[in-house]
């Protein structure tokens, strides 16, 4: 059987491992500077926990795992028997892997509520899984890296994570990146407007999908939903607002007059817009976009999205907002939070696109010790101890093999320095050290070699 991993799933090459990690480290790096600290939850959850919180459509995506043995037999073979497939498969199921980080975090808060101190700022970056369609830079399973604040109204939490972007980006070199903002109240103010209230999560749905569809599909599925032909036509010029975010603030002011919680809306994203240009977060640009409707129904106030630099092929690369009752779900009232998600994948993606990982990312092996038998193996090892115990990346080749094929296999490495200690060298206290780039070699007595390498020589 020839060898196949699943689709929209991935190998890792030493080389992309040494790339994630430096990723890795730079988010990491980054919340903690603002006084995020890390958590970690598990791969799978209780069913009940995820189901019913990202709507149908995230439902769907959720992978399930089958139950076995004796709980097989809990079975509904009723809904079965009445072509009930959901109801089926659900009893088929009493765990899922996690879809993503923010409902099981509201789960951890809920759980281990005695334990934390409010408000509470946490940073998680771990694996999910979605039976997506797999395609460029949508996988399966892949890595979320989330940064939540919980118990805090505060808008300046919103400030903080836009703030939190631009560090990151920053960081990373990544240059031209748009925050979109828009808030959940606003798009419940133009439903409010066009009479519409009680489609509220049809309409966020389908508005959500126009980067996919574009405006024409959008149409078509209000439509299919019962949207009137004049609620569509009244949204239509929200759909190409223009002017810098303050312009198009005052342009969905006038639009929503008759809405209390639309011009709620207004406000919140009137303090954050306001605040992040006088603290001057110019790294990335910001843009209101009311076409930005996060699909996920348990957001309740501002919401981000971040598109990559123009001209690189990608969607979004981070996203999240605010949420004022998701621990609610678990029995844990007035708790409000907000949180951002980094794109681990797909900001990869964009790096390699760009050119943008430092040549020095994968910690390369600097020194081979060549293997001339037992003789001289274990001086080999004794030096080669002392120079990790410096922080050079030292090895031995294993085998006592010809010399051609451990220069060989130097070379296929890049490994820059080569040590050759022989009988007759170890008889004079000496090495002969070459160079794999030059080819140029020079003797060293074995006393000086820790010295020779502490020189960045490498």
């Amino acid at each position: 059987m020839k060898p196949s991993i699943p689709k929209g799933t991935r190998d890792f090459s030493s080389t992309e491992v040494a790339k994630r990690n430096y990723l890795k480290g730079i988010l990491q790096t980054a919340f903690e500077s603002a006084g995020f600290q890390p958590i970690e939850t598990p791969s799978f959850e209780k069913s009940e926990t995820l189901l019913g919180k990202y709507g149908e459509e995230g439902d769907r995506l959720i992978f399930k795992i089958l139950s076995n043995g004796e709980k097989l037999k809990k079975a509904d073979l009723t809904a079965l028997a009445e072509s009930r497939l959901g109801a089926f498969s659900s009893s088929l199921s009493e765990k899922a892997l996690r879809y993503d980080l923010t409902v099981p975090f509201a789960r951890f808060v809920v759980q281990h509520q005695n334990e934390l101190v409010f408000p509470f700022k946490r940073y998680q970056i771990q694996p999910v899984w979605r039976a997506d369609r797999p395609q460029h830079g949508r996988f399966q399973e892949f890595f979320q890296c989330d940064a939540d604040v919980v118990g805090s109204t505060s808008l300046w939490q919103e400030v903080e994570l836009c703030q939190l972007y631009a560090s990151v980006f920053a960081a990373l070199g990544i240059k031209g990146a748009t925050i979109k903002i828009n808030n959940r109240k606003i798009l419940a103010g133009i439903a409010e407007v066009i009479g519409a209230e009680e489609q509220l999560i049809d309409f966020t749905v389908a508005l959500d999908k126009l980067d996919k569809i574009g405006f024409e599909g959008v149409v078509n599925e209000l439509t299919a939903k019962g949207f009137s032909s004049d609620a569509i036509e009244r949204i239509s010029p929200l759909m190409s607002l223009s002017g810098s975010a303050q312009d198009r603030l005052s342009q969905l002011e006038q639009f929503l007059t008759t809405s209390e919680v639309g011009k709620k809306g207004i406000d919140e994203l009137r303090f954050v817009v306001s605040q992040l240009e006088a603290l001057g977060v110019n790294q990335t640009k910001l843009s209101i976009d009311v076409t930005l409707a996060r699909g996920l129904n348990y957001y309740t106030g501002c919401i981000f999205e971040v598109a990559p630099p123009e001209g690189v092929k990608m969607g979004s690369i981070g996203g999240g907002g605010r949420y004022d009752d998701l621990t609610a779900g678990f029995g844990m009232k007035n708790m409000s939070g907000v949180g951002i998600s980094f794109g681990f994948d797909r900001i990869y993606l964009v790096l390699e696109e760009l050119g943008l990982f430092p040549a020095s990312v994968q910690a390369e092996t600097q020194i081979l010790f060549l293997n001339f038998g037992e003789s001289t193996a274990l001086k080999c090892n004794q030096l080669i101890g002392a120079l990790r115990s410096e922080g050079l990346r030292a090895e031995f080749y294993p085998d006592a093999v010809k010399m051609k094929k451990q220069l060989s296999y130097a070379n296929q490495k890049q490994i820059p320095w080569v040590v050759l200690l022989g009988e007759e060298e170890l008889l004079r206290n000496e090495a002969v050290l070459k160079n794999m780039k030059s080819g140029e070699q020079e003797v060293q007595p074995l006393s000086d070699i820790l010295s020779f390498f502490r020189i960045d020589r490498t």
